[in-house]
């Protein structure tokens, strides 16, 4: 399962919390399995450094959330990749939202249309600012679609439907944070892993609950 790297980044910080965040929902054994499956054993018991300096290869990531996959299936993998999606937003991405400004008292008085309008975009500006993902969100009539150029969840794998649950996890959880406890739809419609461009997610702009 080894593979090129990319020669693309994520920050370190963003990389240590998804670890912690997957040891949280899986427990230290299976995510050493993970790691150990995904030719990272030696990240076992050595998470990358809580900075934000782009040091972790986004073809180390792509192959943590294909060992996922590869050891408890494509229903299982895709649950823990979801949940290990959202406990990293919920952990630690939260507080780049500071940086974004969509966690003051003026952004938390704002209809529910117009924190979704100002926080997505503002979500996709932290990772293009803080890593080699380069994210943007634009506007359709029912709902948002944010799109992922080079993606760390999906690099250079090759399969036949969407794989980027993680990517999903992280968008349901933000959009949660983002509009004060909501819910809400997030579907992958297109995939580089499948040969599309770009790695694109429909957020449907009623809450469902």
């Amino acid at each position: 399962m080894s593979q090129q790297k990319s020669g693309l980044y994520y920050p370190n910080k963003i990389a240590r919390i998804f670890l912690e965040a997957l040891e949280d929902v899986m427990g230290k054994n299976g995510l050493n399995a993970v790691l150990n499956l995904a030719h990272l054993p030696h990240l076992i018991d050595n998470y990358p450094p809580d900075n934000l300096e782009r040091g972790f290869d986004f073809a180390d990531f792509s192959a943590i959330n294909r060992a996922l996959e590869e050891m408890y299936g494509p229903r299982g993998g895709r649950g823990l990749a979801l949940r290990g999606g959202r406990a990293s937003f919920a952990r630690g991405l939260q507080g780049f939202g500071a940086l974004a400004g969509v966690s003051d008292l003026a952004f938390r008085v704002l209809p529910l249309q117009a924190k979704l309008k100002i926080g997505l975009p503002a979500m996709a500006g932290i990772f293009t600012q803080f890593s080699d993902q380069k994210s943007y969100v634009y506007e359709e009539a029912e709902r948002f679609i944010y799109v992922i150029e080079r993606c760390p969840v999906c690099w250079g794998r090759k399969t036949d439907r969407p794989v980027c649950y993680a990517a999903i996890g992280l968008l349901q959880e933000g959009l949660r944070w983002v509009s004060g406890g909501k819910e809400f739809r997030v579907e992958e419609i297109s995939c580089i892993a499948m040969g599309d461009a770009t790695c694109s997610f429909a957020i449907y702009k009623e809450p469902i609950g």
